[in-house]
């Protein structure tokens, strides 16, 4: 099982895609691998967490930027896994600290073949059997080829890949990742508790 892995605070942060400028001419942001994704401490919090966009389970889209300023726990979920009563702490979790600014986003994933195979059948699911009305977005992509953008980044950049349903990644107010848990850290268990507290505002 994938171990704690615990980020320096004060240098890494997420580096999402963002257009180049260079002294010659502007180019359109891509997704290639020629955009330039360099983000360190001491620039705009503007330059933080681009609009990068997942579609909501809800309807309409979650963009990273309107959580720029909350510490956010972004965590790979799925319907039929032994850990899925995580949500019913996951929900705990969101509760217990979401006046403070904390922001808990779910992302369905079929990734490992344990998803209902339906937005709607998930939204639901959770719903009934968890209560959730954390942030959530439809079934994506978290691994491979056709993974979200965001984990894209994740992968090239930090090295971090959700080995199994329910893999968390705790990014700071700043965007500056925080920390990433395996499956089997329990989203109130003392060390997401502890670096949650500790970028709490």
């Amino acid at each position: 099982m994938e171990r704690l892995k615990r980020k320096h605070r004060t240098k890494l942060l997420i580096h999402i895609r963002a257009p180049v400028v260079t002294t010659s001419q502007n180019e359109e942001g891509s997704q290639d691998e020629n955009t330039d994704t360099k983000m360190l401490i001491g620039e705009e919090t503007k330059a933080l967490r681009p609009n990068v966009q997942f579609d909501s389970i809800r309807g309409g889209k979650l963009s990273l930027d309107q959580w720029i300023g909350h510490p956010l726990l972004v965590v790979n979920t799925a319907s039929k896994c032994g850990f899925t009563d995580q949500y019913k702490s996951l929900q705990t979790l969101y509760d217990k600290y979401r006046n403070r600014g904390l922001v808990v986003l779910a992302v369905p994933s079929n990734d490992f073949k344990q998803e209902l195979s339906s937005d709607d059948e998930v939204r639901e699911f959770c719903e009934i059997h968890y209560g959730t009305d954390m942030p959530m977005t439809t079934i994506t992509h978290v691994k491979g080829a056709d993974a979200h953008p965001f984990y894209k980044v994740l992968k090239r950049d930090e090295n971090y890949l959700p080995k199994w349903n329910f893999s968390k990644v705790l990014i700071g107010p700043n965007g500056g990742i925080i920390g990433t848990y395996s499956s089997d850290i329990l989203p109130m268990s003392s060390q997401i508790l502890s670096d949650i507290e500790a970028v709490l505002n």
